[in-house]
């Protein structure tokens, strides 16, 4: 009898490999169905095409550490989609979202051109963490005016998809978008022939994980990914946390000082010397005298 060999998933969330199963020639009719899940969620209407404007290539290989293995792309109108996924938390994801839509938006058209030929831009973001203040897996923001609501223009939307949100979410019964995020967030493979059952396109985005989880070049390429994404998130911490410690030690000082200086302030009121006050407050002749002078005035 011939044995098994189980091999173990790769995680889909790792931009490498998320861009190779939605991001390749191959699987557009994969990213179709996963956008118009998106969008019929969202209340628009379905694409019928979609353009890749960076497609996957062997060049896209994560030997470049801090590329960014997003997915651009566009419809046959010429509406701009870019799609990240963000396994850890970059910090400051709000501005940098906005950032790079501004970019896709403002690189449609050249210096005196019109600007009627600007076309809505969309970024969807899928994170692994979570990050708006609400219990909504996915979140869609739109110009709006605050008292009527009603839109500036049309030509902003960003979607915010947080994975974490997902934790009590049962398999769904239903097709739609909360199937691919199961997906993405690494359900139990006995749960995806519900999901594909909702969402048939499903089959072939497991298929492809399948498959290049049994590629020993692909999970080389993988790890290696997935060591920088590690390395990154532990050196953003790092640096967040030695500024947390930074601020305390800095606010610790402060408050030392000021101590001093009240000191300094009931000492002079008392008619102390100022060369005792000196070396009761730990401050300079300079600072005492100042703080004389300021005493003085008042």
């Amino acid at each position: 009898m011939i044995g098994v060999i189980i091999v173990e998933l790769l995680d889909a969330r790792n931009d490498f490999i998320f861009k190779k199963i939605f991001g390749s020639e191959n699987n557009k009719d994969v990213l179709l169905a996963f956008l118009n899940s998106t969008f019929m969620e969202a209340g628009e209407p379905p694409l019928t095409e979609i353009i890749l404007m960076n497609p996957y290539t062997d060049k896209d290989a994560p030997a470049e550490k801090q590329s960014i293995l997003d997915i651009k792309a566009k419809t046959a109108e010429g509406k701009r989609i870019n799609i990240e996924m963000q396994l850890f938390n970059p910090y400051n994801m709000e501005k940098r979202t906005l950032f790079y839509w501004s970019e896709m938006y403002y690189h449609q058209i050249q210096k005196g051109d019109d600007y009627s030929q600007l076309k809505k831009c969309v970024t969807i973001n899928i994170l692994n963490y979570s990050c708006l203040p609400n219990d909504r897996h996915h979140n869609v923001f739109r110009l709006r005016e605050d008292h009527t609501g009603i839109s500036l223009n049309n030509d902003l939307e960003i979607h915010v998809m947080e994975l974490t949100k997902l934790e009590e979410q049962a398999v769904p019964l239903t097709s739609g978008l909360i199937n691919w995020l199961l997906f993405l967030k690494g359900v139990e493979q006995p749960n995806w022939e519900v999901l594909t059952m909702n969402e048939p396109m499903l089959k072939k985005a497991m298929d492809t994980l399948e498959f290049l989880s049994q590629d020993a070049a692909t999970r080389m390429e993988y790890e290696a990914r997935m060591k920088y994404l590690r390395d990154e998130a532990s050196r953003m911490n790092g640096a967040k946390a030695e500024g947390r410690a930074e601020g305390r030690a800095e606010g610790r000082a402060e408050g030392e000082r000021k101590k001093a200086e009240a000191m300094v302030r009931e000492l002079l009121a008392l008619g102390v010397e100022t060369s005792i006050i000196v070396r009761a407050s730990g401050l300079s002749e300079q600072e005492v005298l100042s703080l004389k002078s300021q005493v003085g005035r008042h």
